[in-house]
């Protein structure tokens, strides 16, 4: 598996057109399915040792195009995980009050307690993604000395990603294991999405014009998350380039990543029972067992 993570851990000279957004048949469906079934059973084990040892907290964050399979990944990967362990964050537009705060504010009280994982759909990466493509958006925050696009300086977005590097930096300082999945899809698997979005009735209403305005900058986007992975892939917070032409096998991938790097860290235990507890434990079964 190191194997895996190193075939798709992206580095500081991240090329998108390098990285394929489908492997098989190197993993098959089947494979990947029957895989999944497994892997997330071993997730869900070490999820619960985790929240008893309390002292670290685990962000997972997906950011990819409009189809790419972030909602029914999150549904698959963590079914298997007690509820009272885990969270889900989807960011979308920022509201007006969240607009009143730093563009990192809404992220920053999302963060996972100590012993449980937060998972943003959609994340902090909005913020050097959609604003970049739609830089007009960058006018709702409200920041001095920026009244109009024209007003955005030259290094304003180098600026926000050693913000968001400095962040994490931070978080992963203070306990919180990072991970960071692109779905990566290709143009014609999006197209091919969106149609059975309009065909099938029960997906219909997943479907938005919006959806077909977005596509047509789809090079503009891509442009984008290069550089914003460029950027930011550290070894304290690594970009995952995850092929998402087949749903099934990003799936497996996701979790499989999850899974060994978690197992990495060898001083998350189940806590020990306290000593003063310990020397009474027989006298407090007898207690139990002679009171019925």
């Amino acid at each position: 598996m190191n194997k895996l993570l190193k075939k798709f851990t992206a580095d500081d000279h991240f090329i998108m057109a390098d990285h394929l957004t489908d492997v098989r048949p190197d993993i098959t469906e089947e494979e990947a399915i029957e895989g999944l079934k497994k892997v997330r059973k071993q997730i869900a084990k070490i999820q619960d040792i985790i929240y008893a040892h309390n002292k670290y907290a685990v962000l997972i964050c997906f950011q990819g195009m409009d189809t790419a399979g972030k909602d029914s990944l999150i549904r698959e990967v963590f079914q298997k995980f007690n509820a009272r362990g885990v969270v889900v964050h989807s960011f979308k537009t920022p509201t007006s009050k969240e607009l009143q705060h730093d563009y990192l504010w809404r992220h920053v009280i999302a963060l996972p307690e100590k012993g449980k994982f937060g998972v943003f759909n959609r994340t902090h990466y909005e913020n050097v993604l959609v604003t970049r493509v739609h830089p007009e958006y960058i006018l709702n925050e409200n920041i001095p000395s920026i009244d109009t696009v024209e007003d955005i300086p030259k290094d304003f977005w180098k600026t926000r990603y050693d913000q968001i590097n400095a962040f994490e930096q931070h978080v992963v300082k203070n306990g919180i294991i990072v991970f960071k999945f692109f779905l990566h899809l290709s143009k014609d698997e999006q197209k091919n999405r969106l149609l059975r979005r309009l065909e099938q009735e029960k997906h219909n209403w997943k479907f938005s014009p919006g959806d077909l305005k977005e596509r047509e900058l789809w090079d503009q986007y891509m442009t984008c998350y290069e550089e914003a992975i460029q950027h930011t892939s550290k070894k304290h917070a690594p970009w995952y380039i995850i092929p998402s032409d087949n749903k099934a096998i990003s799936r497996y991938l996701v979790a499989k990543i999850i899974l060994e790097k978690l197992k990495k860290y060898k001083d998350i235990q189940y806590p020990e029972m306290p000593p003063e507890i310990e020397q009474h434990k027989a006298a407090y079964k007898r207690e139990l067992e002679d009171n019925g």
